[in-house]
């Protein structure tokens, strides 16, 4: 497990400690037990265990084919990949706020977000 300081990727997902969060932003609801922050579209979901943060999707200033996500992180917690193989190494952010930017990328049609 990669224990992070400042900045950190896993898949699709950039992940960056933040001081304060400066846009507006929508609750997320958890899915069971879990945030999920990336949706695979092979269900190999990148999660965080709900009991420990809280998290908002941002929904002004961003960039087209993006998703940006503010997580205020209130004990330390593991950002894993539900993959049994071949899987991203799991992520351990410290409290604190933590900005999380689903990649983008370009196509002919316009941009679109990564796909892990």
């Amino acid at each position: 497990m990669k224990e992070v300081k400042n900045i950190a990727a896993q898949g699709e997902m950039l992940i960056r400690r933040v001081l304060a969060f400066r846009h507006k932003a929508q609750e997320m609801k958890p899915e069971g037990n879990f945030y999920i922050l990336a949706h695979s579209e092979t269900g190999h979901h990148h999660v965080i265990d709900r009991q420990s943060v809280e998290v908002k999707e941002q929904t002004e200033n961003v960039p087209e084919g993006m998703a940006i996500l503010q997580m205020i992180v209130k004990e330390p917690s593991v950002v894993e990949h539900l993959r049994g193989h071949d899987t991203h190494e799991p992520l351990m952010l410290s409290e604190g706020n933590w900005e999380i930017r689903l990649q983008r990328e370009y196509t002919p049609e316009g941009y679109r977000r990564v796909a892990d």
